[in-house]
């Protein structure tokens, strides 16, 4: 039967008349382009490039690092999934877990702070580790933290802030024609604080869905973009983005968080990318409450994550993809997270086009 994404390709070769290199900001696009197997029906010359959108994959070492140092110290360490089998300078926590430390799987803060109030006699530390998406929700546990006088309950600040990275990325060297903006982000946040893309740097960008229809839509409307040469910044996730976000989210996350400058993997430092807590709420904050102090990194040997992040290079174009690096056996966080890049080269077997790489 042809269907809606038949047409949305025909459409797309129609305008794919010279090379365009598209970034998909987000991690679950990535995930979404890989197994829909999108890159093998669209034009060769539409050239897709996965981009910072990877919270696991982004987050520093020390931040693994510092939850490792408190999982010795007899801490109950509660972590997302994906959080667990990323590589440290020297272990991982499934690592330490396996030597006898208390590290426990959580699917939100909340679950966290359920497991402090059955444990009273025992320090729990969550990793806040996420985007504006899961930083609203943490917030909303601290809150409620700090109202219920939880003393034994605390947070390692790993939050970022998806604007301020991609400032950074349009100051470096790689060509980006299009963005593909994050639907789930964009949800908190909306599309204002993306306007400078189009203001200062004139490139179309598209809020868009993660089926593969609305990813094609996307793709689609950022063509349309470019061959009338008006760039702004569309909506086509309208069933969930607003351009004004998600007003009470936002003035909850500032409630208990302020901006701060934070290390991203691939990016270095950022201005203002980062969460920090507020004074009142300082108390819950893991990191001040256990006097850990956060060391430089430096990616594995060989580890080309970094650069994948920024979108300079892709996973085959890494010595150790495939061959010491894969899913059983990860180097670098990139292969880690469901929403990692080189995961979804490897698990969905992507091969890039000759001429699109």
């Amino acid at each position: 039967m042809y269907n809606t994404s038949n047409i949305l390709i025909e459409k797309i070769t129609s305008l794919a008349n010279k090379k365009v290199n598209i970034m998909e900001v987000c991690g679950t696009h990535t995930m979404a382009i890989a197994s829909a197997g999108l890159k093998s029906v669209l034009p060769k010359n539409i050239n897709l490039i996965s981009g910072p959108g990877c919270p696991v994959c982004v987050t520093p070492t020390s931040i693994i690092d510092s939850a490792i140092e408190l999982a010795k110290k007899d801490k109950i360490i509660t972590t997302f999934g994906d959080m667990l089998r990323v590589p440290g300078s020297n272990s991982s926590l499934e690592k330490e877990k396996s030597f006898g430390c208390d590290v426990r799987i959580v699917y939100s803060c909340l679950d966290a702070l359920k497991i402090a109030q059955n444990n009273p006699k025992k320090e729990i530390v969550f990793i806040g580790v996420g985007f504006e998406t899961t930083s609203p929700t943490i917030a909303v546990t601290l809150r409620i933290a700090k109202r219920k006088k939880i003393e034994n309950f605390s947070v390692i600040p790993a939050f970022k802030l998806i604007p301020p990275a991609l400032k950074v990325l349009l100051k470096q060297r790689i060509k980006i024609d299009g963005f593909l903006l994050p639907g789930h982000v964009s949800a908190i946040i909306g599309s204002k604080p993306y306007q400078f893309i189009t203001e200062k740097y004139n490139i179309p960008s598209v809020i868009t869905g993660f089926e593969p229809s609305e990813i094609l839509q996307g793709i689609y409307m950022i063509l349309k973009q470019i061959h009338s040469g008006k760039t702004s910044i569309e909506i086509q996730y309208k069933k969930v983005v607003k351009d004004a976000g998600n007003p009470l989210a936002i003035r909850l996350l500032y409630s208990v968080f302020e901006e701060t400058d934070s290390q991203w993997r691939g990016l270095g430092i950022i201005k203002n990318s980062g969460l920090k807590f507020r004074n009142e709420y300082k108390i819950l904050d893991a990191l001040q409450k256990f006097r850990i102090k956060l060391k430089n990194f430096k990616e594995p040997v060989g580890c080309l994550c970094g650069k994948i992040l920024t979108g300079t290079v892709k996973p085959p174009q890494c010595k150790l993809f495939g061959i010491k690096c894969n899913t059983t056996n990860p180097i670098g966080p990139c292969m880690v997270s469901s929403e990692g890049t080189c995961a979804a080269y490897y698990k969905y077997g992507i091969v890039e086009k000759s001429n699109n790489s």
